[in-house]
């Protein structure tokens, strides 16, 4: 049994949450934290018992030190993580929001030394993880990560090793819409699980029916779809089964982002320990209500022990 359980590779920035609501420009206080779907969801994961290898790179600055010091606390093996003398690590403004409203986010990351990570990053032992998770905000931030990512995924697959990717569609990373698409749908044909929202779907396919979107993906290559469907639950479609499984009521949203992290969390988690399909999507609409009620990206994210004992696999 390899000593990696799951592989994830991409960008963790610094994050400064306000602590009041209202324009970040008139904000004067903030909370220091991280951020990164990709992160969030090795986080996640490494917080289920995972043995969970992060691939990045930051800047040689107190923030870079930051972002490593706490990916540590939180289990993940960071061995793999280059610190760059030339390039900073990049960071992020997320404004404060009632009653669930999406929070505005500013990026600082254009440059960063996560866009600068590339093939010659990957060591051997990573390329013997049993899984990796992949998402589309890498090959969005250079040329060189998305080189990364293709090779990656491509050495996963050819080594018979199973890889999810999630979209994760950042439209202002790409120089058009029409690159976006090509080279995301391109990554997705690599991938085992493809974890689309239903919005990012319809873009990607030009299909409005979470059924026919499943079927552009497994037409590709995939073996099972899972199409986020927020508070309607989820769509599943494999070559041999298909349905919905609804949402897990939330009785307060306190921050919409971290959701679909969430879900990539319980959906690759009950995969890897054989579960259904069905009782894969179960957990994934539990962590992913879980993920809202919590105010951060990860915060909400369980532990082994909170997972539910029964109806979530």
């Amino acid at each position: 049994m390899s000593e990696i359980d799951i592989l994830s590779f991409g960008e963790t920035m610094a994050m400064f949450v306000a602590e009041q609501t209202g324009d970040l420009a008139q904000v004067g206080q903030f909370h220091k934290r991280i951020a990164g779907a990709d992160s969030n969801v090795a986080i996640g994961l490494s917080r289920l018992g995972f043995n969970v290898a992060w691939l990045s790179r930051v800047g040689n600055d107190s923030l870079g030190r930051f972002v490593v010091d706490t990916l540590t606390k939180e289990g993940l093996d960071c061995r793999h993580v280059a610190v760059d003398p030339l390039h900073p690590t990049g960071f992020q403004l997320k404004s404060r929001e009632e009653a669930g409203a999406d929070p505005q986010v500013e990026y600082f990351r254009k440059g960063s030394a996560a866009s600068h990570l590339c093939i010659d990053a990957i060591h051997p032992a990573l390329l013997q993880a049993r899984h990796l998770h992949a998402t589309g905000i890498p090959p969005a931030l250079s040329d060189a990560t998305r080189a990364l990512s293709f090779e990656l995924m491509t050495q996963m697959r050819k080594a018979g090793r199973s890889v999810s990717f999630d979209p994760n569609l950042r439209p202002s990373l790409w120089a058009s819409q029409a690159q976006m698409i090509r080279e995301i749908n391109a990554l997705a044909a690599l991938a085992d699980w493809v974890l689309p929202g239903l919005g990012e779907g319809r873009l990607l396919t030009g299909f409005d029916d979470p059924e026919d979107i499943a079927a552009f993906y497994l037409d590709q290559g995939a073996e099972a779809v899972a199409i986020k469907l927020g508070a309607e639950g989820a769509y599943y479609r494999t070559h041999m089964d298909q349905g919905f499984v609804a949402a897990v009521p939330v009785a307060k949203v306190v921050d919409t982002v971290g959701a679909g992290d969430g879900f990539a969390v319980g959906m690759i988690s009950a995969l890897l320990e054989n579960s259904s399909f069905p009782e894969a999507v179960q957990r994934g609409n539990w962590i992913g209500s879980r993920a809202v009620q919590s105010r951060g990206d990860m915060e909400g994210l369980p532990t082994r022990a909170e997972l539910p004992t029964r109806s979530v696999a």
